[in-house]
């Protein structure tokens, strides 16, 4: 295989977008200074068409230099700023899910004769809940650019399970209609495998199977892995229900206070006592749910989301609700029982973001029901129109938010955003803040101390969700694997998107047709505490250009692929990289904070004191419940409009 850049096909024609330092040449310029773009050949961004934009996407060019230069101090001269006029009943800071349903649930309790302003700082609405559109011989390809499910529906709160009702998803049916889909794999004989990469094992070895949850690897996966026997012993053990008790002569209470306060990786090496070794199985195994490994992810968190070495320790079932906000904690074996599993729609909870936007703006989203969504072509240009009750403003970056007098006594909110380089003012009788956590003390320096010290408590977690569509998947046919484990590599996951349709939009029948490819990547830095890699993180995310990710994109392909006859030049039609540098909400974690907050107890929890309404404004977003679950972020949507309803004196159902 030619792994140079002409093999690997680095100068074909894929729409690319070079970056700096994370900062695109034309679009970081365009942010601050009109006049810079202009020289540099800048373009609007709102011109193409967000969804079908692809190199690196998610925080894109032009979405967080602004706030950047917020963080960094940079004073706006707001006694220049440009008034629009304009007021609004209500002003939501953030289109994302939390953002989007707070809207929903306004206008639902006021009716659409009222006037709600969003502001969002991307070129696209849905926060993390966008979708990456592909189109190849007339085919249209959509997958998640970032939320991936509906988990646990019938665990979902009551307002929650009331908005996705009335903007018209219907879960049942979607399944129902789903149900040839979720066999297609498993009729092509395609299985997951793991791939033992040559940095780690001395040679690439691409080996079938996986582990069954109470059985494990089979005997096959097991003889053929580059494994000592020690080893193999051991990750059989892990997997045997009557393993040892290794904790023994404590309660099962006692057990878990001790898995709380130590890491995964201490509970194999230590406590399990496994071959050191091993821990490349689970080296990234937690960091889809924690974006962190498993020396930052305490062994009760592994128990409870279903990782193994557990099974001799007779622990007693987690009780409904109880580390629900974990990002794992609707995904584990625990969590799942009777939670009506995951849910996957083809992009995503990019679905429920656009059936939000035609619930506020029907003619923006063509269609009535959840299924011609799919294949809809929003109208961007009907997002921000005079006259209708919601407004959606993209590429807006909101630099302050001030009452019009003392917060006790204002009638009005002042709300400054800067949007292609000018600095805007809009009033609003009250406002909601459904940004991120983290953002807001710098929005409202005017609050109370000890709440932007909560605000300021989360760090969000990193990651990379990169979209790659081929021109058609018969190496993965002929390789008989549908996802592969690659915990030694760039991406730690490589798998052909869910088999999942929606109306219009269909998913490949078979392997002659093209595909998307989904890859992550969850910059971990072991031994630093869990907030310190988030950091490390998001910085690596940021200084990557996207050369460097295609790169490693089409190298792992090829390594993984090319002996099913893959030929990276070739078939790759085009990559899109989502780096999310500020990705899931920060959620409790026991080996650094207190138990308590871990089990969702004390309103002295960050979250709480952070949420906290201050005059006219109240806080939204998945932060605010220290959860990054679509749920949350919906019910924290419900809890800000209720504080925001309570001023005007009315009620809001559920």
């Amino acid at each position: 295989m030619d792994f140079s850049d002409t093999g690997l096909g680095m100068g074909r024609a894929i729409t690319r977008r070079d970056f700096i330092n994370g900062i695109g040449i034309a679009f970081g310029a365009a942010c601050l200074d009109p006049a810079i773009a202009r020289a540099a050949g800048g373009t609007d961004l709102a011109l193409d068409y967000p969804p079908r934009q692809t190199g690196l996407r998610g925080a894109h060019a032009g979405s967080f230099e602004v706030a950047h230069a917020l963080r960094d101090r940079h004073l706006w001269d707001l006694g220049s700023a440009r008034s629009t006029g304009e007021t609004y009943d209500l002003v939501i800071v953030g289109g994302g899910i939390s953002g989007l349903s707070a809207a929903h649930f306004y206008l639902q309790a006021v009716g659409r004769s009222a006037s709600v302003l969003i502001l969002d700082n991307h070129d696209d609405f849905g926060g993390h809940a966008k979708r990456n559109e592909f189109e190849h011989g007339g085919k249209l390809i959509a997958i998640n650019a970032g939320t991936l499910n509906i988990e646990s529906p019938n665990r979902y709160n009551a307002p929650a399970k009331r908005l996705l009702r009335d903007i018209g998803v219907d879960l049942d049916r979607y399944v129902d209609a789903n149900a040839g889909n979720r066999a297609l794999y498993d009729s092509l004989g395609l299985r997951d495998a793991f791939f033992f990469d040559r940095e780690t094992w001395g040679n690439d070895r691409l080996i079938i199977g996986s582990a069954d949850e109470v059985r494990g690897f089979d005997v096959d996966f097991l003889a053929r892995a580059p494994l000592s026997d020690r080893a193999r012993g051991d990750l059989r053990r892990l997997y045997d229900p009557l393993q040892p008790d290794y904790l023994p002569g404590l309660s099962s209470a006692e057990k878990k206070l001790r898995l709380a306060k130590m890491s995964y990786e201490h509970y194999l090496l230590k406590v399990a006592v496994v071959d050191p070794s091993l821990l490349w199985f689970f080296r990234t195994a937690p960091a889809g749910w924690y974006c962190a490994g498993p020396d930052a992810t305490p062994a009760l968190f592994a128990w409870n989301d279903g990782l193994p070495g557990f099974a001799g320790l007779s622990l007693e079932p987690t009780p409904d609700g109880v580390l629900a906000d974990l990002p794992g904690g609707q995904h584990g074996r625990q969590r799942m029982e009777g939670g009506g599993g995951e849910i996957h729609f083809p992009d995503g909870n990019a679905t429920v973001a656009r059936l939000l936007v035609r619930s506020l703006i029907p003619d923006a989203v063509p269609g009535r029901t959840q299924e011609d969504s799919g294949a809809a072509h929003v109208d961007y240009a009907r997002l921000d129109r005079i006259g209708q009750p919601a407004r959606i403003r993209l590429n807006s970056t909101v630099v302050n938010v001030e009452h019009g007098a003392d917060s006790g006594q204002s009638r009005d909110v002042r709300i400054a955003y800067v949007r292609a380089g000018a600095t805007h003012t809009v009033r609003a009788r009250q406002c909601i803040l459904a940004c991120w956590n983290m953002v807001i003390p710098h929005l409202m320096p005017t609050l109370p101390a000890v709440q932007k010290e909560a605000l300021a408590y989360q760090v969000k977690r990193p990651l990379v969700y990169t979209n790659v569509v081929i021109r058609n998947w018969r190496s993965f046919h002929r390789l008989g694997i549908s996802s592969v484990s690659t915990p030694g590599m760039y991406h730690n996951l490589l798998s052909l998107t869910e088999a999942a349709s929606l109306g219009d939009l269909r998913h490949a029948s078979g392997p002659d047709e093209p595909i998307a490819v989904r890859m992550e990547r969850m910059p971990c830095s072991p031994g630093l505490p869990i907030k310190d890699q988030h950091r490390a993180g998001r910085a690596e995310l940021l200084a990557t250009p996207f050369e460097t990710f295609e790169r490693e994109i089409r190298s792992q392909m090829t390594r993984i692929l090319g002996p099913g006859g893959f030929d990276a030049a070739r078939d790759i039609l085009a990559i899109t990289v989502n780096r999310w540098p500020h990705g899931y909400a920060y959620s409790y974690n026991s080996l650094w904070d207190p138990l308590d907050w871990v089990f969702g107890e004390g309103d002295d929890r960050p979250n709480v004191v952070a949420r906290q309404p201050f005059g006219l404004v109240s806080i939204a977003n998945s932060d605010a419940a220290a959860s990054s679950h679509t749920d949350a972020a919906i019910l924290e949507a419900h809890r800000a409009v209720t504080e925001v309803l309570n001023r005007r004196s009315m009620p809001l159902r559920g």
